[in-house]
C-alpha cells in the first residue's frame, strides 16, 4: 500500500516538470502555459487527497 501512495504522490511532480513553451493555443481564455500550471495545482490537490485517503495511518481509531 505504501508503494501506491508514493506513486500517487510523485505523479503531480512529474506532470509539473514537463516544460510547455506554448502561448498561442488558448484554453479557457488563458495561454496554454498558464492553463498547464493551474491544471497541475488543482490535480496535485486531488492526488494528495487520494493518497491521504489510502494512507492507513491517517484513519481515526474507533473506541
Amino acid at each position: 500500500m505504501k508503494k501506491i501512495i508514493y506513486v500517487i504522490s510523485v505523479i503531480p511532480a512529474l506532470g509539473s516538470l514537463v516544460v510547455i513553451n506554448r502561448i498561442e493555443p488558448y484554453v479557457l481564455g488563458m495561454p496554454f502555459v498558464l492553463f498547464w500550471a493551474i491544471l497541475w495545482v488543482c490535480l496535485t490537490s486531488v492526488f494528495l487527497m487520494i493518497a491521504n485517503k489510502l494512507d492507513p495511518s491517517t484513519k481515526e481509531e474507533e473506541d
